[in-house]
């Protein structure tokens, strides 16, 4: 390791002195200015900071003319200064003005200066301001001047985040920082949120840049690599982790990172520059996200996440902070924003604070997204940039109908929000007044509208909705948000409060759902190359029948002298459903022999999720008492469709020929043999797809709470006959050109249905 040079040291000792001095922040970056350009033995030094309109303004100078401060401006990408802000790559240059992209600002008096350094002033890989000195002679600076620059633009950079700067803000303009911006994203669940950001994992913020002692800031860093490789080594070396396929691979990446000598002579050269470990640590990270940012390329963008993570993890280790430390002051109208989320870490928030979700990742059906529309949450997926856009406690507004997030809105766009809340309020007292209105078509047919649940806190909702019952209690959520596995008197108890909160109206209890992307932190599974086809729902049930018949046993004894509705979920083959009637067997002759009651009547039913069923229908509507379709599978895996990959999940529609064929089957087959049909799936959710599944014959449908007075409105204004001739029609005309989704809009137009 080369030992810089002293005078970057001594900038960086200069620099901590001047800013815990009590200066007003025009004097500070004056000082600053003339401190660098007298270290580094420049004739000029300048400081540009973005303010929010994209222009690049001169915020202080030492040796060009004073009067263009807050005058001489240059656009994002205009000249040398608007180049590097735009790459967020440093110029270095021993005769500016023969560079191609230099721009002459007559006010500033800079054409007799040809060498020129400029390096961006990055934050979070987002550049925020440029940097510069200029010399009159031709020369390159030093490698150990540029390092010098870098790290005083960090120092910058935090004057910058902290707000010190808006003093000085010429008035009507503010800084990029705190700009307003509006992100594209999907629309995952309806509903607009206003309120404030709450990072899902809290960005550490390095307060403590400067360093005192270099060599013992080394060894800070080295034992905190230490123990970073240590967890990364333990981590591999858990039995859960297979130790072949594609997933050991990148795993094995991951630790090669944590080990690159590059990465640790740049953090280690930070420190010997001046910085602590901590800051070095942010800086590399700062420029290495903000030169990877820009890459096209999905492979070396997921390195990047890799990089990033290794980085946080390592500052976690610097600065002891914990998930907990950032979850202090909870805001009463929240906003959350998070790269991607299990549906369990939602639910360790607080319900009744959260107004909307933003998820950089993630698809429309994936469970996260299924939980917070059941909470009646907004979402917006595919939010890119989302999260190093936001800071903590920024206004935030997410519009889950347009798929839009708007932070830090300006006022008049914040009034209009509101406005349309207050609409979508009004629009909810309509939904509300058919609350008790019966669920009858325009042509006499009657329909059973239910609702989808998981938690004790959606059961007020079976009033406030008007649901008749719940079609999918999701029992898992119970085990999801539980730290250990919920013993059989707790599961009794939880079924018990489910079923006398529900009173007179039915509920379908699904057995237990877990595996896949369905993750219990105390029952180790084994890594899968393809966990959606792999051990989970059903088949870990009965490999592992204590734990079924556990849940068995306390659903039999909570509904004592009631009716118990269940359902098994992800059957393949009808011999499944025969080896769980033998286990539930054995539980009623189990506590029948200690005196204890039985339900008064069992209604015994499966999940149609596997295309397999399809050739088994006969067999299987012969064998229960009900089947539920769960379409989000079903048309998962008939159309070979990740749902939680978005690049595929968008891919075909729901509402095409050949998937609405398979549900027309499905519903023709319960005719046949007089076996009730319902669907819990997503697609009864949307007023569409729910006129399309009363179209194929569908007359009970379950979904979110939220869904039932929109689907209520359409179904009382549908005519269901003459519905199913049209998609009789289009269904079995192959030669039709009109989409089916088309010609469900048309129908709705035609019809005064409201969608």
């Amino acid at each position: 390791m080369r030992d810089l040079s002293a005078g970057p040291r001594v900038l960086l000792k200069r620099l901590r002195e001047l800013m815990a001095e009590p200066l007003e922040p025009q004097e500070r970056l004056d000082r600053i200015v003339r401190q660098i350009a007298s270290n580094m033995v420049a004739e000029v030094c300048s400081v540009y900071v973005l303010r929010s309109d994209g222009v690049l303004e001169l915020y202080a100078t030492e040796g060009l003319n004073p009067d263009a401060v807050h005058l001489a401006q240059l656009k994002m990408g205009q000249g040398l200064v608007g180049t590097i802000a735009a790459s967020a790559q440093s110029l270095n240059l021993s005769d500016a003005q023969a560079h191609p992209a230099f721009r002459y600002l007559p006010e500033t008096g800079e054409e007799i200066y040809h060498s020129f350094l400029g390096v961006p002033i990055l934050r979070a890989g987002r550049s925020l301001g440029v940097l510069v000195v200029q010399n009159k002679a031709q020369r390159n600076y030093r490698e150990d001047e540029l390092e010098a620059l870098e790290t005083t633009a960090m120092v910058l950079a935090e004057m910058i985040a902290t707000g010190e700067l808006k003093k000085i803000t010429r008035p009507g303009l503010e800084l990029d920082l705190t700009r307003a911006v509006t992100i594209d994203g999907d629309g995952y669940s309806e509903g607009i949120g206003l309120g404030y950001v709450v990072l899902h994992e809290p960005r550490i913020v390095v307060t403590n840049l400067l360093n005192e002692d270099a060599d013992a800031e080394i060894r800070r860093l080295g034992e905190a690599l230490g123990s970073l490789r240590l967890s990364i080594d333990d981590m591999l070396s858990r039995r859960e982790i297979s130790m072949e396929g594609e997933h050991r691979e990148v795993l094995e990446t991951y630790r090669m990172f944590a080990h690159d000598q590059g990465w640790v002579r740049r953090m280690e050269e930070a420190i010997h520059n001046g910085l602590t470990a901590e800051a070095a640590v942010e800086k590399v990270q700062s420029d290495t996200k903000a030169r990877m940012i820009r890459l096209t390329d999905p492979y070396l963008r997921e390195r990047m996440h890799d990089f990033d993570d290794l980085a946080n993890r390592l500052l976690r280790q610097l600065t002891g902070f914990s998930a907990s430390s950032g979850a202090d002051g909870f805001p009463a109208d929240a906003v959350i924003f998070a790269r991607a989320m299990g549906a369990a870490e939602l639910l360790d928030y607080p319900r009744a604070n959260i107004r909307g979700l933003v998820l950089e990742e993630g698809a429309v059906t994936s469970h996260v997204v299924i939980v917070a529309r059941a909470m009646g949450i907004a979402v917006v997926g595919q939010a890119a940039g989302a999260v190093a856009f936001a800071e903590n406690g920024d206004a935030a507004i997410i519009d889950g109908d347009d798929g839009k997030v708007h932070l830090r809105p300006v006022t008049d766009l914040q009034k209009a929000y509101e406005e349309k809340v207050k609409l979508r309020a009004k629009r909810q007292e309509q939904f509300r007044a058919l609350r008790d209105v019966e669920p009858v078509t325009k042509d006499g047919k009657r329909i059973k509208l239910q609702m989808n649940a998981g938690l004790l806190v959606d059961l007020p909702q079976l009033a406030e909705s008007g649901a008749e019952g719940i079609g999918l209690f999701r029992t898992e959520l119970q085990f999801m948000i539980a730290s250990t596995m919920p013993k059989g008197e707790e599961q009794e108890s939880f079924y018990r409060s489910v079923l006398k909160q529900a009173g007179t109206r039915p509920v379908t209890f699904r057995t237990l759902d877990i595996g896949g992307d369905k993750v219990v932190s105390y029952f180790r599974g084994h890594e899968e190359e393809n966990p959606a086809l792999g051990w989970r729902a059903i088949r870990l049930s009965l490999d592992r029948p204590g734990l079924l018949r556990t849940q068995l046993r306390a659903l039999l004894k909570a509904a004592a002298g009631a009716e118990l509705k269940m359902m098994l979920p992800m059957i393949t083959e009808v011999s499944e459903i025969l080896a769980v009637r033998e286990l539930m067997q054995k539980e009623v002759q189990h506590i029948s022999k200690f005196g204890h009651q039985l339900p008064k009547k069992l209604q015994f039913g499966a999940m149609l999720e596997v295309p397999a069923l399809m050739w088994q229908l006969d067999e299987l509507m012969a064998e229960v008492d009900f089947v539920s379709v769960g379409s989000n599978d079903l048309f998962q895996f008939s159309m070979a469709v990740d749902r939680g990959n978005a690049r595929v999940s968008d891919r075909f529609d729901n509402l095409g020929r050949p998937f609405l064929k398979i549900l027309r089957d499905i519903v023709r087959a319960g005719d046949r043999h007089q076996t009730p049909v319902t669907l819990c799936g997503e697609m009864a959710g949307k007023a569409l797809s729910a006129m399309a599944l009363l179209g194929l014959g569908y007359r009970s449908i379950s979904m979110s709470p939220t869904a039932i007075g929109p689907v209520k409105a359409m179904l009382l204004a549908l005519d269901v006959d003459k519905l199913n001739a049209g998609m009789t029609a289009i269904l079995d005309d192959s030669g039709s050109t009109e989409s089916v989704r088309a010609f469900l809009v048309r129908f709705a137009e035609e019809n005064g249905i409201p969608l």
